[in-house]
């Protein structure tokens, strides 16, 4: 093939066009900032930077061409002005899928260089079989402004010479610059040919591709408030819900209608994108006041999702009133729409409210219980939501988690969901489960005294103002996207026949539908949990709170936290879950810093301990994290309290403690891969030297006795729990389960007490629960509730074993003083 000259295919551009070029750089240098996304793309992309890279563009823009050029300096990655070299042969390294716009007129062909440009990248491939060109699609958008319902033109389109130049004033520091996954031209070249009409193909390709990215940068329009009201107050659901009020309560259709409309009001958001886009300035600025960095994890995963035209539904867990603003925050960065937010109606206080409201927040009343108007216009509201395409964000915990630990889920959010669904959406609706973490959370203190009986305090402008005094460096923030859930696969493989309950104008609620969202939300919440992000904070509070004494020398504290980090990355509980990169002695340092421990100095070097209030508050980070070694402890707890254990026995012990725990902490496993999962824990322990193995007996070994107690005291809190209510039920077979609850709480306590435990969550009704929930799903309780007897004894003699004689002792004290009363 002859060497390629004298056009814009070569190395050397025209003199005009360098001369354009660099005079275009110099105000663009001044007008633009731009927001590169991902902005790591060499790590989420998957690029392979010693393999060929060639840019292609919607279209043809010198203004886009040098934002991406400033962009991927930026970033690392060659510079699309420079040419690309194959062999003897220079070509240009980006390419043009449409002349696109200009004052005369817009050309949407696709450009004789750029077919020549296509068509000979792909020849070469047929003549180097080793040759693989990355061909990286990139976007640029001047705003992201969705536009209004009524504007019938696009919003988000091709801009001729002075449309950019005033987009360029109006929205350069608002430019995103978007890096999309790389299409092989290797597999174009092996699998389609490389003909001409291939080349078509895959500038058609591109220009789809791009269309959807705006789409999913913008989000669809945005309603007209008083059109939505109207379209909803026209809906079937409602119009039979007004008559059907009227005339149960004797009142005119035109009063309830008036109920109705003011119900919309109460609920519906007023999105406002001006207010996104000046949010995004001040959310920055206290994001750098509070925190010393955010950790986003796996937003890759949803801005596919988004393109790919999925209905997302973000469902975080609830950790702080922070949650709300930096879930939107981090996904208007990462180039996706806000989403609309539900929000509890003890937020729609003023000045919050109306902020809230034009953010995307819509207000939900904590129960709909007795009000069927109120239920349906809120239904209907949701289902609108859906059916336009506006991503929606609710926390199915109910509320924020005083303990840290998640919440077992409130499914009535989930359950509207589905039957959103169930009206025929056009989209697929996916679930997207966020786990959201903190090294402070401000409100930790508050909920510390909310569980000791403090009364919680109302929402209100004071409390804003009293935490906005309080603002200071909180160390890291945690975003990760966990494994999405596609709600219709989900639907196709647990109701095969869900297709058939479809109504678009007034859904039933199928004999299914209660079942399926319970697993579902166990599915959700165990996703959250997957997710989990270990910090600096969490791994010392994990450490620190399992010494008696809560406190450990500096040199026994990072010796923990490195054991911690060796199970996170060798045992992993998850390919979800994110963990420090930074080494224990940084760490510690680190937390530190963070001013919540005493240190103390003596001749042989540092202690480092938590006081009693601090013992209490850090319960709370330690929560956020247990699920991850809640099986390595109960291992090393059982070695511990046996010394000596065949491989077999350790398994009949975990098997029969582990619906317990998984229920209570949302763990992954299943049953049939529990094995499996032990023996990895046992052989990363005894890598470690923790334990010792002799063919199938596992001990403990003595010599690093210190780390492998401080491992299995992770555990023995909740081990403790579950001794009380069983040492109860074999007690009193006959026992109530309101009365064992009750009674498994009060013992709790006083065992608290007599024994220094600080845990709040010890006693919190609401763990004993879903102790009692899963003694009845497994099998223990009966029918009646009443207790199995040899079951209920075989695995009360299993526990008991695994406590201290001390606190056997106790708990046998207080029930010999309850019969005698």
């Amino acid at each position: 093939m002859p060497r390629i000259k004298n056009s814009r295919l070569v190395k050397d551009m025209s003199s005009w066009q360098k001369i354009y070029q660099k005079l275009l750089n110099l105000p663009l240098s001044v007008l633009v900032k731009t927001n590169s996304i991902p902005s790591d793309p060499i790590k989420d992309l998957e690029l392979d930077i010693e393999r060929p890279i060639v840019y292609i563009l919607p279209f043809r823009s010198n203004t886009d061409l040098m934002t991406l050029r400033s962009s991927t300096q930026e970033l690392g990655l060659p510079d699309p002005l420079t040419p690309l070299e194959i062999g003897d042969q220079t070509f240009s390294r980006y390419v043009f899928v449409a002349n696109g716009p200009s004052i005369f007129g817009t050309d949407r062909e696709l450009p004789k260089e750029s077919l020549q440009l296509f068509t000979s990248l792909l020849e070469q491939h047929k003549q180097d079989s080793e040759l693989d060109i990355q061909l990286i699609p990139a976007s640029i958008l001047w705003g992201r402004k969705p536009g209004k319902e009524s504007h019938r033109g696009p919003v988000l389109r091709p801009l001729n010479g002075p449309e950019k130049f005033t987009a360029i004033l109006g929205h350069g520091r608002d430019c995103l610059v978007r890096l999309s996954t790389p299409v092989s031209l290797r597999y174009m070249a092996e699998n389609h040919g490389t003909d001409d009409a291939i080349a078509q193909k895959l500038a058609r390709v591109a220009k789809i591709h791009f269309s959807r990215q705006q789409i999913a940068a913008s989000g669809p329009r945005l309603p007209d408030r008083q059109a939505l009201f109207k379209r909803l107050l026209a809906s079937k659901a409602i119009e039979k819900v007004v008559r059907e009020e009227a005339e149960s309560r004797d009142i005119p259709v035109e009063k309830v209608r008036k109920e109705a409309i003011d119900m919309m009001e109460e609920i519906a958001a007023n999105f406002s994108y001006s207010l996104i886009k000046n949010a995004e300035r001040f959310l920055g600025w206290l994001w750098n006041k509070l925190y010393q960095g955010l950790n986003i994890h796996n937003a890759q995963r949803v801005r596919k999702l988004a393109q790919d035209g999925h209905e997302i539904v973000y469902v975080p867990c609830h950790r702080s009133h922070m949650d709300y603003l930096l879930l939107s925050y981090v996904l208007y960065k990462e180039g996706l729409v806000p989403p609309h937010i539900a929000a509890g109606i003890n937020l729609n206080f003023f000045p919050a409210g109306p902020i809230f409201r034009r953010g995307g927040g819509f207000f939900i009343r904590r129960s709909f219980k007795g009000n069927r108007l109120y239920s349906t216009v809120f239904r209907e509201y949701l289902a609108e939501l859906f059916a336009k395409g506006y991503s929606v964000e609710y926390f199915s915990e109910g509320g924020r988690s005083r303990t840290g630990r998640l919440l077992p889920a409130k499914t009535g959010m989930l359950s509207m969901t589905i039957q959103a669904m169930l009206r025929g959406l056009n989209r697929p609706v996916t679930l997207v489960p966020v786990y959201i973490g903190y090294e402070h959370v401000m409100e930790v203190a508050t909920y510390a005294k909310e569980l000791q009986g403090k009364r919680k305090e109302k929402e209100n402008l004071g409390q804003i103002l009293r935490t906005l005094r309080k603002l200071r460096n909180f160390g890291q923030g945690y975003v990760n996207f966990g494994e999405p859930i596609p709600l219709n696969q989900y639907l196709n493989d647990n109701v095969p026949t869900w297709h058939d309950d479809i109504n678009p104008i007034e859904p039933q609620k199928p004999s299914w539908l209660n079942p399926v969202v319970n697993d579902l939300a166990v599915k959700m919440m165990t996703h959250i949990n997957n997710a989990a992000a270990t910090n600096a904070l969490t791994l010392c509070a994990l450490a620190l709170l399992s010494s008696r004494q809560r406190a450990l020398s500096r040199e026994e504290l990072e010796q923990q936290i490195d054991s911690y980090l060796q199970i996170l990355r060798n045992a992993s509980y998850s390919s979800q879950c994110t963990m420090p990169d930074d080494d224990a002695k940084t760490l510690v340092e680190h937390a530190l810093e963070m001013d919540k421990f005493i240190v103390e100095r003596d001749g042989l070097g540092e202690v480092i301990s938590l006081d009693r209030q601090q013992s209490i508050l850090m319960t709370y980070y330690r929560n956020n994290i247990i699920h991850l070694f809640a099986l390595p402890s109960l291992i090393a707890h059982i070695i511990v309290q046996h010394q000596s254990l065949s491989k077999d026995k350790i398994y009949e012990q975990v098997q029969l403690l582990y619906p317990f725990l998984k229920a209570e902490l949302f763990l992954r496993f299943e049953k049939d891969e529990l094995n499996a999962v032990i023996d990895s824990i046992i052989s990363e322990l005894v890598r470690q030297r923790l334990l010792l193995s002799d063919g199938d007996i596992i001990s403990m070994n003595n010599a690093r006795i210190g780390p492998l107690q401080l491992l299995a005291r992770t555990i023995t809190e909740t081990l403790q729990r579950y001794t009380i209510t069983l040492t109860l039920l074999h007690a009193d077979p006959q026992m109530m389960k309101s009365d064992l609850e009750q009674q498994s709480q009060m013992m709790a306590q006083r065992l608290s007490r007599l024994h220094g435990i600080n845990a709040p969550e010890f006693f919190d009704k609401g763990v004993f629960a879903i102790l009692v929930k899963t003694l009845r799903k497994e099998g223990y309780l009966n029918d009646e509730c009443h207790a199995v007897s040899r079951q209920v004894e075989n695995l009360a003699d299993q526990l008991t074993a695994l406590v201290s004689p001390e606190v056997k002792l106790t708990i046998q004290a207080v029930m010999n003083r309850d019969e005698k009363a």
